[in-house]
């Protein structure tokens, strides 16, 4: 796929803002990744979008990973965990995905926007436990709760930050910081197994990659010091961010529905 100049320019400014998300809260890397390479960047076809942005959000996350790490952020036996059982959902999630209709999957991964949105909002309340630590109690619930949100990732190309979040925050009870530092674990082994998937079948424009990470790098920053200013505001952090979801599932919508519509109705 060969892309001009001025697509190349809109994705270092998607690569900024994709970076920014992942470092303030965690996850939506990818989730506003497909569609900032569909419809700002251009990339006609919508499973390199998925392959690419899943490589993308793994280098980003890998990259806050280790900036939330230095700032003692990551609980990393949750991480681990998380990240071991959603490595196997991501797998099977990846496979199917790839040979489903393209535009289809879109306007699914809308809806889950939406869903992933209110998520957020429900639980923009809850300060959650500073010193909360892994026991044998709590390991089957994250375990699950990893598996699933893999079967997600893997299936619409994403990190699943936003699914990690939430699920740390109900299955721990840590606070939302922590759980921030602690999904970019799992974030970044769910994006790596998508992106290995997707690559196997061609479907990763690696010269786009490497524009969107170098971005990437510079909005991770930022969102690291928007993330620890934000989160001494409860309610602050999920709820500017699920507003950015609403907007942006909405516009996907708007633009796949008609895939779903019988042709007299367009």
């Amino acid at each position: 796929m060969t892309l001009e100049p001025l697509q190349y320019g809109l994705g270092v400014l998607s690569g900024i803002f994709i970076g920014f998300s992942l470092g303030m809260i965690g996850g939506g890397g990818s989730v506003l990744a497909v569609p900032l390479l569909v419809y700002v960047v251009g990339v006609k076809n919508p499973h390199i979008a998925i392959g690419t942005s899943a490589f993308v959000v793994a280098v980003n996350a890998a990259i806050s990973l280790f900036n939330h790490a230095n700032a003692g952020t990551v609980k990393w036996q949750y991480g681990g965990m998380y990240a071991l059982a959603g490595f196997i959902g991501a797998i099977a999630g990846s496979t199917v995905g790839k040979t489903f209709n393209g535009q289809k999957l879109l306007f699914l991964f809308a809806i889950v926007m939406v869903l992933i949105g209110i998520l957020m909002l429900r639980g923009r309340k809850n300060l959650g436990e500073p010193g909360v630590e892994c026991t044998r109690e709590k390991a089957p619930k994250v375990l699950g709760y990893g598996f699933i949100t893999g079967i997600f990732s893997g299936f619409f190309g994403i990190g699943g930050g936003f699914l990690i979040v939430p699920g740390l925050v109900e299955s721990t009870g840590m606070p939302i910081l922590n759980a921030i530092g602690t999904s970019l674990v799992a974030v970044t082994a769910f994006g790596l197994t998508t992106a290995v998937n997707y690559a196997i079948s061609e479907l990763v424009d690696w010269p786009l990659a490497a524009v969107l990470i170098s971005g990437g790098i510079i909005g991770g920053l930022l969102g690291i010091r928007a993330a620890k200013h934000l989160a001494r505001k409860t309610g602050h952090l999920p709820a500017i961010f699920a507003a950015v979801v609403f907007v942006v599932a909405a516009y996907m919508i708007y633009r796949t529905v008609p895939s779903f519509l019988p042709g007299y109705l367009l």
